[in-house]
């Protein structure tokens, strides 16, 4: 059993290789297989567990264990060598066996822990056993039955692949490299435990056992001793390494190899390691058993395969460069093997210099015929070039044809190439290339070139070439070449071209005309001698000037003269010729405008012209230029000025578009013009002073139109003029009558009025006019106004098309006789009652028409009367006012009587007139409060809450009147304990003489509370208001959390809390329940000195599941994990109140304690030692002042209380024989363990034994007698060296090697936690992308379809539409129940019977209130305790109905069909629709404690339509069972014994209810609405959390591909290629450097492109797992990585950091 409980490992281990094959199939654990097939055995699962009272258990998987035997072999063979035997009849055995090869200086064999190949004798320290190669002592063979090793029985070997006696194809030691296994069948027996076969080994080496080799899976029969020795040989040359590759440089592909499949890949390195030499590159080399035999230098070592790093290995390949490169610039690759080891570097270097002599040096070139082209020469374009002759010269001056020939094979013949280059800005191009050969008799020629005329710089370039690839380098050195550069140039005039002309061309104006010379190739050139050129074209005469000699060619002043039809212009053709040239005439079309105006032409031609005043006269105007051509310019304006009177108008027009236009302009009009008169006409161009003006002289003649206006009237036989603009006095309401009109021309003659004219008379006192009356001279009848404040105007007005006239006068009333009286009000019309009216009434006496009668006297006071409905006349009193001649009546006062509009009648003589006044309450004298109508009793109200409505006050006089007195100052008075929110204000009356005081928040202790509200008037105090309140606790108010847990609980690190319930109280020290659980939360965070405030950085936990037994308004937080890191922290308990008022519990403040010891760690990991066995002690030292610690599972320092020791001893990973010792020859050092501490120091012993340049452990063992379970230990590598020098050299490489991995896991630590967070942000877009989508398809199904763009600005929008909607439905009127809730002080108060329930039908809802009329203002309990509170508060003034009193067994049953319903049978068919009262009712809260309510008070009352149908169903239910009470929905009510009829059995109207109704629930519209906006809102809130998560992963996905962060992958790859440099030149062990210190921290660096995104409890675990003990409580991933992220340089190239989750 100890052995079970102290090496779980080791046979879990064991067990792990008996059933290998069960778990993983066929095949084994292949762990470095490409793709694992899927196989039938993989669902084959073994687990053990180990369970020790009071621990965790102990679980493994044997498919999880890596480390069996089994796998080791299959993972560690190179090759496999399958083979079937055939033993008697039906027995089989597969077999295979495996080869391990030689690598870097060992042997890859495993090595087995059970069974080691090195065995040392125990009797004799001095004797060792010989090696047996890898393998050792062990058989090749294990034997597997159906599967299942069988672990007693081996097989040692086979004939046919045992060691040869003599050397065979392959080494000895290579028979050693094998191991195998043997698969038998169901025919051999075996022992009945399973641990023997019975006579397997027998059987198999019987001679007539056949042996065949499995080939690609087909069994094949041949000589398998042969086939074996073969494929041994094959393995030894392919995976033995025995050339050591170094220097490496990369991978690549090579093409020259024939074979495709062999092609790639290869290694390739800069030297290699070979018999005890070293090759380099760059080094000079000859080959032996080659044709021919190379002389070379190395460029690089080829070994096949994907390596990386140094390496061991057989064969090889090496790639030479052929010396000299200047003769033969090729390579050869050739086996490594063929290298000559024997020759030196002088003599391959006299062989080179041998060689470079006889290379080509310099071109010879001649001109045989003459147009020989100088260097830098200049040529006209065509100018040929001669034909070349050309010589190639080595350097002794011998001409040569081709390159010298050597023993190598064949030369090259040399070429000659030719070059013509033009040069320009952008590019080089080739204008002419020609390739020569030597002829043998003749020597290299070019013929002669004569078609360059481009102009420009040129190179002719020779350059010698090779034959075959026309390469001009060899072995990478330029051939002999020449340049001749030269420059060819335009030559003499031969032709010319027309330019762009520079248009328009117009009549007289200069132009010039551009020209372009060329020579005979197009070029561009100038004159060399003044050419006079000749112009010629039909119908114009042209003049020009001559052409000078410049760089351009311009005839200038060209002048053109003629006719052309129109303003457009006309086509010519311009023949252009310049004598001398070859080609010297050019023919253009040109078109030519007209020219610049020169001259004015206006029609008609008289000098002069007769015209009648007040006419217009239009004139024909023409613009010519100096040929007579019609012409037009941009703002070409004609002006004409008349001259000989003032005031006369100026004529303009614009003949910009066609020179020519209409002049004319407004009417010539001179006034009082009696007789003719002589104007003259002046017409000019505006802006061209080169055209002269014209002048012509005008005759202006009188108008004979109308001129004049008079109007007459008749007084009597005589005719008064009246004048424009007269007054005329007229009794008001009178008609003015034969009133005459005339008219009259400008020479004063009369005109006749014509029925044309009348049509043109117009007058504004009459619509219709008798135009008969009109041609008479007769102008309509004007009537008087009949107030004299109106004044007719009377206007007469003529208009025709030549004049406008008008006459007027004005007609003003008079007053007639006393017809009426009139009363006005001076002022308001209001008086307060108690005062006199402060406004003046005055009476005058008006004429018929209401006009003021001026002719009165003051006695006519005396006849004036007034009287009124309540007026008190004490005080009247009636003057006379003489300005204004009105009677001035002043003293009206009421008495007290009904305020509002009083009528006061006046009355003179037989004349009388109304006034209406209003009265209005007077002075403020008292203070009233509006809608609170029971003050005699105290106001009940819950602290905390608002009382029932606000406190409105009126101002009212002494009667009661409201009085509308504004800006009286209110004030409000109270106790000192009692606390109003708002806070008590000052406020002021309105208007209407009130002032809201708002509703106040009530905060006071509980009990009654006095209120008086005050104000003052005119220093007068008012009459004050006093209010009681009655203050109750509030029981849904949360003041305090109380916490309840197990306070001698102690907090061991990592562990878990007990179980903390918390409730919430309330003022009246109740428990609060029905409160959501996610509003609790736990916060814990470290405790700091000085710290009071809690921090930012905390940790929350949310609240456990409610367990069913427990009860209600407790709320758990069990399973919380403990804090990994020792230390003080605080929990503290929240409750969110709202989103922004937190209540806090007290500070817990716990000490967190180290948990049991599993480990042994030093303060920081040491450096690896490197020590020698020299005499100097510093040299040595294996650890100095280290310090090892008792550690737990989360490296708190613990075991304060443990004594023990702890032994050092050395151990070799090789199971080599010479270990080192300690100082003073020992093996095992003690030392004392006291407080979970110990101080090493270790120093080896001078010349102690030990291999030089190899790897131990320094092992420390804990021995603890108190600890049940052992420790494990601590193991310190170390490197030994017989050497001090060396040691001092591998003591800078490890402190090198101890820097790089500490960076290295700095690195990978920071990566670790970026591959977590993008993980966790995966995760969180996944998520928040589902919820949209559900929420979406929510939307659907309520009928929302959303776009597909611009999302959130439609919900928006559709959000405020049904917030709208929904509004709108809310202020629909509804029926609600106005009477008055009472106070739920306590939370067994359910309410008043009105408020608990809604009725949809208001018809039900009347009869139902009607018939509960007596229970409506009850008010329900729970508890008879919350009932007699109640009682004793109102004095036992209200009704209580506590539900713990109900005798529940007699309710009805709510799910029990209508009476005429029984067993599922319809007794009879009901008339009227009956239903259940209770049926109709809705509960919105309590719907349990309601429906017991309205069962007992309502039964099973039955709704129907009238009492007809209901004295029907009734009559019928009775005949088989009991009737309930009937209500119809008019307002009946038949009573469960039969009864009705009578008042109390018909419900009165709904307004005689007093609004004891229950209220209507919100209709279905509104609930369908809110669903919509939940859902809206949901979906919003959705929407903006994927775009802000989806941005974030965005961003941080960004920032991972940043140059910083490529830079740091970069320097992780290069430091881990470093390291494992160095490890290499220490020469440390791989098996042992990967179980080193700095492995044990290393995380897992995982592709950040595919990571997946983990379920949430596997992140909730990984998350907890990456917590350190330094780091326990820390803040969001996303900080961490942003803090890592910020690194210094300095920091990631080696400096310890902790580790961070």
């Amino acid at each position: 059993m100890q052995y079970l409980k102290n090496y779980f490992h080791l046979w879990t281990r064991q067990l792990a290789h008996i059933y290998h094959y069960y778990i993983h199939g066929p095949k084994g654990n292949e762990a470095n297989a490409v793709t694992k097939e899927i196989s039938p055995f993989n669902n084959i699962d073994i687990q053990i567990s180990l369970f020790e009272k009071g621990k965790v258990p102990k679980i493994v998987n044997l498919r999880e264990i890596k480390d069996d035997m089994q796998t080791l072999y299959i993972n560690t063979a190179a090759d496999s060598f399958e083979f079937k035997a055939h033993v008697e009849e039906e027995g089989i055995v597969e077999g295979i066996i495996r080869y391990h090869p030689f690598l870097y200086d060992k042997e890859t064999y495993p090595d087995d822990p059970c069974f080691p190949s090195r065995l040392n004798d125990d009797d004799d320290d001095d004797c060792f056993l010989v090696e047996k190669g890898a393998r050792g002592k062990r058989p090749i063979f294990e034997c597997f039955w159906n599967g299942r090793l069988i672990p007693y029985t081996t097989v040692e070997d086979f004939d046919w692949c045992a060691p040869p006696k003599k050397r065979g194809l392959a080494p000895i030691e290579c028979y050693n490299r094998i191991s195998g296994a043997l698969f038998t069948n169901d025919k051999f027996q075996v022992s009945t435990n399973k641990l023997t076969f019975m006579d397997l080994e027998l059987k198999l080496k019987d001679k007539n056992t056949l042996f065949t080799r499995i080939f690609n899976g087909q069994e094949q029969r041949m000589k398998i001793d042969r086939e074996f020795a073969l494929w041994l040989k094959d393995c030894h040359e392919k995976y033995d390494k025995q050339i050591k590759f170094t220097v490496f440089k990369g991978i690549t592909v090579r093409t020259d190899v024939l074979s495709k499949r062999m092609q790639s890949p290869w290694t390739m390195y800069a030297a290699i390691e070979w018999d005890g030499k070293t090759y380099k590159t760059g080094q000079l080399v000859k080959t032996t058993k080659t044709h021919p035999i190379f002389y070379g230098s190395i460029e690089k070592f080829y070994l096949y395969g994907d390596h990386d790093g140094d390496i061991f290995a057989t064969g090889g390949e090496v790639q030479i460069a052929l010396e000299p490169q200047a003769l033969y610039a090729e390579t050869k690759i050739i086996p490594i093997s063929k290298l000559d080891r024997t020759v030196s570097d002088k003599v391959v270097k006299k062989y080179i210099e041998d060689e470079m002599a006889r290379l080509p040096d310099k071109l010879s070139v001649t001109w045989p015929e003459g147009d020989e082209l100088l260097p830098n020469e200049t040529r006209f374009a065509g100018t040929p070039i001669g034909a070349l002759r050309i010589e190639i010269l080595n350097k002794k001056g011998e001409a040569m044809q081709k390159l010298p020939g050597t023993s190598h094979g064949g030369s090259k013949k040399l070429l000659v190439e030719l070059k013509v280059i033009l040069h320009s800005p952008t590019e080089n191009k080739e204008i002419i290339s020609h390739i020569s050969q030597h002829g043998g008799k003749w020597p290299y020629w070019f013929k002669k070139m004569e078609n360059l005329q481009k102009l420009g710089n040129y190179s002719l370039k020779l350059q010698v070439v090779l034959n075959e690839s026309n390469a001009d380098t060899y072995a990478g050195r330029p051939l002999p070449s020449k340049v001749f550069k030269f420059t060819i140039v335009e030559g003499k005039p031969e032709k010319f071209l027309v330019g762009l002309l520079e248009l328009p061309f117009r009549i007289g104006v200069p132009f010039s005309i551009p020209l372009e010379l060329q020579d005979e190739f197009g070029h561009a050139t100038h004159l060399t001698n003044r050419i006079r050129p000749i112009l010629e074209a039909s119908g114009l005469t042209l003049k020009h000037e001559d052409i000078p000699v410049a760089t351009k060619c311009v005839i200038k002043g060209v002048t053109a003269k003629g006719c052309v039809n129109n303003c457009q212009g006309k086509n010519f053709n311009l023949k252009i010729t310049l004598p001398g040239l070859k080609e010297d005439t050019q023919v253009i079309k040109i078109r030519l405008q007209p020219g610049p105006p020169r001259q004015l032409k206006v029609k008609p031609d008289s000098e002069i012209l007769k015209i009648e005043n007040g006419t217009a006269f239009p004139f024909q105007v023409e613009v010519l230029d100096e040929s007579g051509n019609i012409t037009a310019q941009p703002e070409l304006i004609v002006h004409c000025k008349f001259l000989g009177a003032s005031d006369l108008p100026v004529y303009s027009v614009d003949c910009s578009n066609g020179g020519t236009n209409i002049l004319t302009g407004p009417v010539i009009h001179v006034q009082n013009i009696k007789k003719d008169q002589i104007l003259k006409a002046r017409f000019e161009v505006l802006n061209c002073k080169d055209v002269p003006p014209v002048e012509k002289i005008i005759k202006l003649l009188p108008s004979s139109h109308v001129a004049r206006l008079q109007v007459l009237s008749m007084n009597g036989q005589k005719a008064l003029q009246i004048k424009h603009q007269d007054e005329i006095s007229c009794v008001a309401g009178q008609v003015m009558n034969k009133l005459i009109f005339q008219m009259y021309d400008e020479a004063e003659r009369e005109i006749p009025i014509t029925a044309a004219a009348a049509e043109k008379i117009k007058v504004n006192w009459t619509p219709k006019i008798d135009r008969e009356l009109l041609m008479q001279g007769l102008l309509p009848d004007v009537k008087v106004p009949t107030s004299v404040k109106d004044a007719r105007y009377c206007l007469i007005t003529y208009l025709d098309e030549h004049v406008s006239l008008e006459s007027a006068f004005t007609v003003r009333p008079v007053p007639d006789e006393p017809k009426h009286i009139k009363c006005k009000l001076k002022g308001s019309n209001t008086l307060q009652m108690g005062e006199e009216l402060q406004s003046e009434i005055d009476v005058m006496i008006t004429d018929q028409f209401g006009n003021q009668v001026q002719t009165m006297t003051s006695a006519c006071v005396n006849s004036l009367g007034v009287s009124g409905p309540g007026l008190d006349k004490s005080n009247l009193k009636i003057t006379w006012q003489e300005s204004t001649q009105t009677m001035k009546v002043k003293g009206i006062q009421y008495k007290p009587c009904l305020l509002g509009s009083k009528e006061l009648c006046f009355a003179w003589r037989e004349f009388s007139d109304f006034i209406r006044v209003n009265l209005v309450a007077g002075s403020p004298a008292k203070l009233q409060l509006v809608d609170w109508p029971e003050l005699e009793k105290p106001v009940a109200v819950i602290n905390g809450r608002e009382l029932q409505r606000p406190l409105i006050v009126q101002l009212c006089d002494q009667w009661g009147n409201p009085t509308p007195e504004p800006n009286v100052k209110i004030n409000l008075t109270k106790s000192s304990n009692l606390k109003l929110v708002p806070s008590n204000q000052q406020h002021k009356t309105d208007d209407t003489g009130r002032a809201n005081l708002g509703v106040f928040r009530v905060h006071a202790p509980r009990g009654e509370h006095i209120l008086q509200i005050k104000a003052s008037y005119n220093k007068a105090i008012l009459d004050c208001l006093v209010i009681t309140v009655n203050v109750l606790p509030d029981p849904e108010k949360p003041i305090c959390l109380n916490v309840k847990y197990d306070k001698s609980s102690s907090f061991p690190a990592g562990g878990t809390f007990p179980d903390f319930m918390v409730s919430v109280l309330s003022e009246d020290d109740t428990i609060i329940k029905n409160i959501n659980p996610a509003r609790i939360s736990m916060k814990m965070w470290e405790a700091q000195s000085g710290r009071v405030r809690t921090p930012v950085d905390v940790t929350t936990f949310s609240c456990s599941k409610v367990k069913d037994d427990k009860e209600d308004g407790f709320f758990y937080f069990r399973d919380k994990v403990v804090p990994e890191r020792v230390g003080t922290y605080m929990i503290q308990f929240t409750f969110a109140m709202d989103k922004t008022n937190m209540l806090n519990s007290e500070q817990i403040i716990i000490e967190v304690v180290p948990n049991d010891p599993v480990r042994l760690l030093p303060d920081s990991l040491p450096a690896t030692p490197a020590v020698s066995n020299v005499r100097a002690q510093t040299s040595r030292t294996l650890v100095k002042d280290l310090y090892l610690h008792l550690m737990d599972e989360y490296n708190n320092h613990t075991g304060l209380d443990l004594v023990g020791k702890i032994i050092a001893k050395i151990k070799s990973p090789n199971e080599d024989f010479e270990i080192p010792q300690f100082q003073g020859k020992v093996n095992t050092v003690e030392f004392p363990l006291e407080n979970g501490s110990a101080e090493i120091n270790l120093v080896l012993a001078e010349d102690s034994p030990g291999r030089d340049s190899t790897e131990y452990i320094l092992v420390f063992e804990p021995h603890l007698p108190a600890l049940k379970k052992p420790l494990e230990p601590y193991c310190l590598s170390f490197m030994f060296y017989n050497d001090s020098k060396k040691q001092q050299l591998m003591a800078t490489l490890t402190r090198e090697k101890d820097q790089l991995s500490k960076s290295i896991d700095l690195y990978r630590k920071m990566f670790d936690t970026t591959n977590q967070l993008v993980a966790e942000m995966k995760c969180q877009v996944k998520e928040a992308e589902t919820r949209e989508a559900l929420l979406k398809n929510e939307l659907k199904k309520h009928q929302i379809e959303l776009p597909q763009t611009n999302t959130l600005q439609y919900v928006d929008s559709l959000l405020k539409k049904k917030v709208l909607e929904q509004e709108g439905v809310m202020k629909q009127p509804r029926r609600t129940c106005t009477l008055p809730n009472y106070p739920k002080g306590n939370q067994d108060i359910l309410g008043k019977i009105a408020h608990l329930a809604q009725i949809e039908d208001n018809e039900a809802a009347k009869v139902i209130s009607w018939h509960l009329a007596s229970d409506m203002d009850c008010v329900v309990t729970l508890t008879t305790e919350a009932a007699r509170s109640i009682f004793d508060e109102t004095q036992g003034r209200q009704q209580v109905l506590p539900l713990d009193s109900i005798y529940k067994k007699t309710l009805p049953d709510w799910s029990r069909p209508l009476p005429h319903l029984r067993n599922g049978r319809t007794f009879f068919r009901p008339i009227g629709n009956p239903v259940f009262a209770r049926d109709l009712l809705t509960f919105p809260d309590n719907i349990e404690h309601c429906q017991t309510v309205f069962g007992m008070l309502l039964g099973d009352t039955i709704i129907i339509d009238n009492l007809d149908a209901a004295n029907h169903y009734r009559k019928e239910v009775v005949k088989i069972t009991h009737c309930p009470t009937l209500l119809t929905r008019e307002g009946d009510r038949i009573r469960s014994n039969g009864k009705f009829g009578g008042l109390q059995n018909k419900a009165p109207p709904m307004d005689k209810l007093r609004g004891m109704v229950f209220g209507a629930p919100m209709p279905k519209l509104y609930s369908t609405i809110s669903a919509q906006i939940d859902l809206l809102q949901q979906y919003r809130a959705a929407v903006i959390k994927f775009d802000s998560v989806n941005k974030d992963l965005d961003l941080h996905l960004q920032s991972l591909n940043t140059p910083e962060m490529q830079k740091r992958k970069q320097e992780l790859a290069e430091q881990e290629k470093s390291l494992k440099l160095v490890k290499q030149k220490l020469g440390m062990t791989p098996a042992l450097s990967d179980k080193g210190a700095e492995s044990l921290l290393q995380p897992i660096i995982l592709d950040i492109s595919d990571t997946p995104i983990p379920p949430k409890r596997m992140r909730r675990d990984t998350v907890k797992k990456l917590y350190s003990s330094e780091e326990w409580i820390s803040s969001t991933a996303k900080q961490q990585q942003q803090q890592e992220l910020q690194m210094a340089p300095s920091e990631l190239n080696g400096t310890p950091r902790k580790r961070k989750a």
